[in-house]
């Protein structure tokens, strides 16, 4: 019988299955979107959130130590800390979002998309603060004077010209071919 057993074996042994869980929570606190089973992503989040909860409780030496023991990356445990905890320090848990994705082509095997809550929300707000300004920018030209019958006049002027230098640039080029081909 099953009973009491928590946790779900993945067919791997008990150090292959840690290794890939390390993996895994690595990529994701890296990519902070990945794309893996449905078994796979669900037992992540059980790895993950609780490190990010860690990193919001313990910003010292010994809670570093505790989440480097568990990633094996000082490269994500300073993300942990710096970017992750302050970005969920309001929010109670939850961390982490499935969302299902087909099935994989090769063995059908239900796949899904784990990603950290709120990922795009700290992306898209420098992006926006950026487009801002170019959006006020075209106003201003709106706003000047219409144009009279001398700018105009002026306009058509050089317009008319072009063509005839146009014509005028290709019968040269034609000349120097003829020249050469002779």
């Amino acid at each position: 019988m099953r009973h009491r057993y928590s946790g779900r074996q993945l067919g791997r042994d008990t150090a292959h299955r840690e290794a890939l869980m390390r993996n895994l929570a690595n990529s994701l606190f890296e990519h902070e979107t990945i794309k893996t089973t449905v078994a796979k992503a669900k037992e992540l989040r059980r790895f993950a959130e609780p490190l990010i909860t860690l990193a919001k409780r313990k910003d010292d030496v010994a809670g570093r130590q505790l989440a480097f023991a568990r990633l094996r990356s000082k490269k994500n445990v300073g993300k942990l800390f710096k970017t992750l905890a302050p970005r969920y320090n309001k929010r109670p848990g939850g961390y982490t979002r499935i969302l299902k994705c087909g099935f994989r082509m090769s063995d059908n095997a239900p796949m899904a998309i784990i990603e950290l809550v709120d990922h795009n929300v700290v992306e898209a707000a420098p992006a926006k603060t950026k487009s801002a300004p170019k959006a006020a920018a075209p106003k201003k030209p709106a706003a000047a004077k219409p144009e009279t019958k001398k700018d105009t006049a002026k306009k058509a002027a050089p317009a008319a010209d072009k063509p005839a230098e146009k014509k005028a640039a290709e019968k040269k080029t034609d000349a120097a071919k003829k020249s050469t081909d002779a």
